[in-house]
């Protein structure tokens, strides 16, 4: 029988989950001005510097981006190489398959060569994560690694009744709690979930959650702890589809949207504004860089072409989808 890592599925995941696939939907076929390639290095940047920095290295976005660009930087030696593993694991991202224990170490081999003797394999030594004097977690024996490690793969794989959503989130926990390395799990948590994402949607592989939950170290080590003494890892998925939602609005919103027409322009708002009256200033707030003279006319065409109905006068004018 199929290990199933022990979660339930709450109002609140449904509830977030029918969001995200909400927020997934407006996104889909969106145009954006930035160029793709572009994007994704832009977001690599930020990813890479976000998940180190929860792990204390101490390079800025700055110094990050300069080792991006080959360039030299003064910092100390440990923190420059973690980056520069990064930068060509990250480079692979494309090429790792998220449901291959193989890829899985042969990655953190990547990410943390020079850095600790055993890279790319399981720890043989039992580990304990300390707060203070205080034992925060146990990992399971170093001899039960393998098999935890095998049966997580196979949920992953063969599991057809949860979807990639949760089944990234729960990956992610349970690879914490597992702690199959002496040193860079943290690390692996949050690239796998990010990989197994792109399963649910590929606009994964352009988003990241690092800079969220590094702004929110705290909640993510609190999370996890409750995680570890309920014996489940269901608030750790709430707090991350949370993480997730907010990750894909604020790109919505910070990503400008280049559509050629008023039509196309038309069609693209409805996914926001749909069954319900909106002012101009609403419409505007989608398309960040036309003027108000375009939206105005993009209104009327809508109304002309039968899509839009209008009620006010002058300044206190609404509309609405048909």
């Amino acid at each position: 029988m199929m290990y199933k890592p022990p979660f339930s599925v709450t109002p609140h995941i449904f509830a977030l989950s029918q969001s995200i696939s909400h927020a997934l939907g407006i996104l889909e076929g969106e145009k954006l001005d930035a160029e793709p390639i572009k994007l994704r290095r832009e977001n690599n940047i930020k990813t890479i510097q976000s998940s180190l920095a929860i792990e204390g290295n101490t390079l800025s976005l700055e110094q990050v981006t300069a080792l991006f660009e080959g360039k030299r930087v003064l910092g100390p030696k440990k923190d420059i190489i973690e980056v520069q593993n990064a930068i060509l694991l990250y480079e692979k991202f494309n090429q790792l398959n998220p449901i291959s224990m193989h890829d899985f170490l042969y990655a953190h081999g990547l990410l943390m060569k020079n850095l600790i003797q055993d890279n790319g394999k399981w720890r043989e030594g039992n580990v304990g994560i300390f707060k203070g004097h205080i034992v925060a977690h146990l990992a399971p024996a170093a001899k039960r690694v393998p098999p935890l490690m095998k049966d997580l793969f196979e949920f992953i794989k063969k599991d057809k009744e949860t979807p990639w959503l949760l089944k990234a989130c729960i990956f992610h926990y349970e690879l914490e709690f597992i702690h199959p390395f002496m040193d860079g799990n943290g690390r692996m948590g949050r690239l796998w979930q990010q990989l197994l994402l792109a399963k649910e949607n590929p606009i994964f592989k352009f988003i990241t959650v690092e800079e969220l939950i590094k702004e929110n170290q705290k909640g993510y080590y609190k999370v996890l702890a409750q995680c570890d003494n309920e014996g489940s890892s269901t608030k750790f998925i709430e707090f991350s589809l949370s993480i997730i939602l907010t990750a894909l609005e604020s790109y919505r919103k910070n990503t400008s949207v280049n559509l050629r027409d008023a039509k196309t322009r038309l069609q693209y708002a409805k996914k926001t504004l749909q069954e319900r009256w909106f002012s101009r200033k609403e419409y505007m707030d989608i398309f960040k860089d036309i003027s108000t003279s375009t939206a105005s006319r993009d209104l009327k065409f809508g109304i002309d072409d039968g899509v839009l109905e209008n009620k006010g006068e002058k300044n206190q004018v609404l509309y609405c989808y048909l």
